[in-house]
């Protein structure tokens, strides 16, 4: 075992490396690249996009440290049989799940937008989820590929914090997961939903997870 103490909020936190995966949630074109379905929606996609380098030295340390590395995608299937009317119904008709995006078909597997941004690209060996819904656990083998490795705790990264990130936090809680999430590494397009989305995660003792940021966990991994 290789313990090592993570500084983070409310109170470090001593994981095994060997048995620490890093999540890497939803880094789609879609959602941070200029011209991309987040983009039409009238956000500002340069709020996901400060979450990136961040991630990108996380990554690049786990992948030093041979962890396991995994990256999640939320979309549809084409013929939108996964997708609920719920989900599917709800906004503007033109702008819906399945609609013609700038970059494809909106949150449609195989599209270009529902692809991860180059500098955040897998490598051969990473495992890459395709979700249906906001958690990463929901409708997916998630949950036996960690079990199966014996993993214990997860770093957790991505956009956006208060909606895939939160719930990806959640169901890991609810499963036995201790969850570290670098603030940095995440990000929103409603800046007080991201701040407020962090304290929520380490209130009152940490009630589903830990709080920190890339620097301090790059240095408890180093």
């Amino acid at each position: 075992m290789a313990y090592v103490t993570v500084d983070a909020e409310p109170e470090p936190l001593a994981i095994d490396v060997a048995k620490t995966a890093l999540v890497l949630i939803d880094m789609q074109r879609d959602f941070l690249e200029a011209g991309g379905f987040g983009e039409t929606l009238g956000n500002d996609v340069s709020l996901l996009g400060k979450a990136v380098r961040p991630c990108q030295a996380v990554l690049a340390l786990a992948r030093k440290k041979g962890m396991l590395v995994i990256h999640t995608r939320e979309g549809h299937r084409p013929d939108l049989s996964d997708a609920p009317k719920a989900k599917v119904e709800r906004g503007d008709p033109r702008l819906r799940i399945g609609a013609a995006g700038p970059m494809g078909r909106i949150l449609i597997r195989g599209e270009a937008g529902h692809d991860i941004v180059a500098s955040l690209y897998p490598i051969a060996g990473e495992t890459v989820i395709d979700k249906p819904g906001k958690g990463a656990f929901y409708a997916t083998d998630l949950g036996a590929i960690l079990h199966h490795r014996g993993i214990e705790s997860l770093i957790v990264c991505g956009v956006t914090t208060e909606v895939c990130v939160h719930t990806t936090v959640r169901e890991a809680n609810d499963r036995g997961y201790r969850c570290i999430v670098p603030g940095d590494c995440c990000g929103s397009y409603f800046p007080e939903f991201h701040e407020v989305g962090l304290r929520m995660i380490k209130a009152q003792g940490g009630i589903f997870g830990w709080v920190s940021d890339s620097t301090r966990v790059m240095r408890a991994l180093e």
